[in-house]
């Protein structure tokens, strides 16, 4: 499960880095995974600092970081 995880987390960079920030609804369209999955990945992005969340009505603003 971690190994899944890492990955999808992967793909979510990948795509930030070549979308911009986007909702995280769209994410989770347009990344073939499970719903759970990429909340969890997310999370992991989002604890080491990689990417940011903001609220926005029900749903979330997503960016990755920029150093």
């Amino acid at each position: 499960m971690i190994t899944e995880l890492g990955i999808v987390a992967g793909e979510i960079w990948h795509y930030l880095d070549h979308q911009g920030e986007s909702m995280l609804s769209r994410v989770v369209e347009s990344l073939d995974k499970p719903h759970d999955t990429i909340l969890m990945s997310v999370g992991w992005l989002a604890r080491e600092g990689h990417i940011f969340l903001k609220a926005e009505g029900s749903d979330y603003r997503i960016f990755l970081r920029k150093e």
